[in-house]
Protein backbone atom coordinates (compact mmCIF):
# COMPACT_ATOMS: atom_id res chain seq x y z
CA UNK A 1 0.00 0.00 0.00
CA UNK A 2 1.16 3.54 -0.68
CA UNK A 3 1.58 4.67 2.92
CA UNK A 4 4.37 2.73 4.62
CA UNK A 5 3.00 1.86 8.05
CA UNK A 6 4.55 -0.71 10.37
CA UNK A 7 3.23 -4.19 9.57
CA UNK A 8 1.93 -4.55 13.13
CA UNK A 9 -0.11 -1.33 12.81
CA UNK A 10 -1.93 -2.48 9.67
CA UNK A 11 -5.64 -3.22 9.93
CA UNK A 12 -6.90 -6.73 9.31
CA UNK A 13 -8.48 -5.43 6.08
CA UNK A 14 -5.15 -4.00 4.87
CA UNK A 15 -3.32 -7.24 5.73
CA UNK A 16 -5.74 -9.25 3.58
CA UNK A 17 -5.28 -6.87 0.63
CA UNK A 18 -1.49 -6.89 1.10
CA UNK A 19 -1.62 -10.69 0.85
CA UNK A 20 -3.85 -10.51 -2.23
CA UNK A 21 -1.45 -8.08 -3.96
CA UNK A 22 1.52 -10.38 -3.24
CA UNK A 23 -0.30 -13.19 -5.06
CA UNK A 24 -1.86 -11.06 -7.84
CA UNK A 25 0.64 -10.85 -10.69
CA UNK A 26 -1.93 -9.26 -13.00
CA UNK A 27 -2.71 -6.30 -10.71
CA UNK A 28 1.04 -5.83 -10.27
CA UNK A 29 1.49 -5.89 -14.09
CA UNK A 30 -1.23 -3.25 -14.38
CA UNK A 31 0.82 -1.11 -11.99
CA UNK A 32 -1.92 -0.94 -9.36
CA UNK A 33 -1.17 1.03 -6.22
CA UNK A 34 -3.49 0.45 -3.27
CA UNK A 35 -4.39 3.85 -1.81
CA UNK A 36 -6.95 3.00 0.85
CA UNK A 37 -8.67 -0.04 2.31
CA UNK A 38 -11.47 -0.16 4.83
CA UNK A 39 -14.12 -2.74 5.59
CA UNK A 40 -16.01 -3.34 2.32
CA UNK A 41 -14.12 -0.52 0.57
CA UNK A 42 -11.02 0.01 -1.53
CA UNK A 43 -9.45 2.78 -3.60
CA UNK A 44 -6.67 1.98 -6.05
CA UNK A 45 -4.78 3.76 -8.85
CA UNK A 46 -2.80 3.02 -12.01
CA UNK A 47 -1.36 4.85 -15.03
CA UNK A 48 -2.11 3.88 -18.64
CA UNK A 49 1.00 2.71 -20.54
CA UNK A 50 1.70 2.39 -24.28
CA UNK A 51 1.05 -1.36 -24.35
CA UNK A 52 -2.45 -0.86 -22.89
CA UNK A 53 -4.02 0.87 -25.91
CA UNK A 54 -6.05 -0.68 -28.70
CA UNK A 55 -5.95 -0.03 -32.45
CA UNK A 56 -7.83 3.25 -31.98
CA UNK A 57 -5.12 4.73 -29.76
CA UNK A 58 -7.28 4.63 -26.62
CA UNK A 59 -6.97 2.32 -23.65
CA UNK A 60 -8.39 -1.13 -24.28
CA UNK A 61 -11.66 -1.49 -22.37
CA UNK A 62 -10.27 -4.53 -20.61
CA UNK A 63 -7.70 -2.34 -18.85
CA UNK A 64 -10.26 -0.07 -17.13
CA UNK A 65 -12.42 -3.15 -16.49
CA UNK A 66 -9.47 -4.93 -14.87
CA UNK A 67 -8.67 -1.95 -12.64
CA UNK A 68 -12.29 -1.86 -11.46
CA UNK A 69 -12.31 -5.64 -11.04
CA UNK A 70 -9.24 -5.43 -8.79
CA UNK A 71 -10.87 -2.71 -6.66
CA UNK A 72 -13.98 -4.93 -6.47
CA UNK A 73 -11.89 -7.93 -5.38
CA UNK A 74 -10.06 -5.95 -2.69
CA UNK A 75 -13.31 -4.53 -1.30
CA UNK A 76 -15.29 -7.77 -1.24
CA UNK A 77 -12.47 -9.97 0.10
CA UNK A 78 -10.95 -7.70 2.74
CA UNK A 79 -12.96 -9.28 5.58
CA UNK A 80 -10.89 -12.45 4.93
CA UNK A 81 -13.87 -14.31 3.44
CA UNK A 82 -12.89 -15.66 0.01
CA UNK A 83 -15.35 -14.06 -2.42
CA UNK A 84 -15.62 -14.58 -6.17
CA UNK A 85 -17.47 -12.62 -8.85
CA UNK A 86 -20.97 -13.81 -9.74
CA UNK A 87 -21.93 -10.99 -12.06
CA UNK A 88 -20.20 -7.81 -13.23
CA UNK A 89 -21.04 -5.04 -15.67
CA UNK A 90 -19.25 -1.91 -16.80
CA UNK A 91 -20.29 1.24 -18.62
CA UNK A 92 -17.52 3.27 -20.24
CA UNK A 93 -18.33 6.99 -20.06
CA UNK A 94 -15.16 8.65 -21.39
CA UNK A 95 -12.17 7.56 -23.48
CA UNK A 96 -8.91 6.83 -21.65
CA UNK A 97 -5.53 7.72 -23.20
CA UNK A 98 -1.87 6.87 -22.68
CA UNK A 99 -0.56 8.69 -19.63
CA UNK A 100 -3.95 8.99 -17.94
CA UNK A 101 -3.95 8.08 -14.25
CA UNK A 102 -7.06 6.18 -13.27
CA UNK A 103 -8.49 5.74 -9.78
CA UNK A 104 -11.06 3.07 -8.98
CA UNK A 105 -13.10 3.44 -5.81
CA UNK A 106 -15.14 0.43 -4.69
CA UNK A 107 -18.02 0.97 -2.27
CA UNK A 108 -20.11 -1.77 -0.75
CA UNK A 109 -23.86 -1.32 -1.19
CA UNK A 110 -24.95 -4.72 0.17
CA UNK A 111 -23.17 -7.10 2.55
CA UNK A 112 -25.11 -10.32 2.82
CA UNK A 113 -24.15 -13.65 4.32
CA UNK A 114 -23.49 -15.24 0.94
CA UNK A 115 -23.41 -12.29 -1.48
CA UNK A 116 -22.19 -8.73 -1.68
CA UNK A 117 -22.89 -5.91 -4.14
CA UNK A 118 -20.36 -3.18 -4.97
CA UNK A 119 -20.31 -0.04 -7.10
CA UNK A 120 -16.93 0.95 -8.48
CA UNK A 121 -16.39 4.40 -9.96
CA UNK A 122 -13.38 4.91 -12.23
CA UNK A 123 -12.08 8.46 -12.63
CA UNK A 124 -9.15 10.04 -14.45
CA UNK A 125 -6.57 12.50 -13.10
CA UNK A 126 -8.98 15.39 -13.80
CA UNK A 127 -11.65 13.77 -11.61
CA UNK A 128 -13.80 12.93 -14.64
CA UNK A 129 -15.72 9.66 -14.50
CA UNK A 130 -14.48 7.32 -17.22
CA UNK A 131 -16.36 4.21 -16.15
CA UNK A 132 -18.94 2.78 -13.77
CA UNK A 133 -18.67 -0.88 -12.73
CA UNK A 134 -21.15 -2.92 -10.68
CA UNK A 135 -20.16 -6.25 -9.19
CA UNK A 136 -21.95 -8.96 -7.26
CA UNK A 137 -19.82 -11.48 -5.40
CA UNK A 138 -20.43 -14.86 -3.82
CA UNK A 139 -18.88 -15.43 -0.37
CA UNK A 140 -17.42 -18.94 0.02
CA UNK A 141 -16.92 -18.84 3.79
CA UNK A 142 -13.24 -19.80 3.36
CA UNK A 143 -10.42 -17.65 4.76
CA UNK A 144 -7.82 -16.15 2.41
CA UNK A 145 -5.06 -15.96 5.00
Amino acid sequence: MENKMETNNRSAFEKVVDHMMQEDAFSRWLGVTVLEVKEGYSRIRMTIRDEMVNGFGIAHGGIAFSLADSAFAFACNNRNNLSVALDVTITFTKAVKIGDTLTAEAKEVHNGRSTGVYLITITNQAGEQVGLFKGTCFRTGKALI
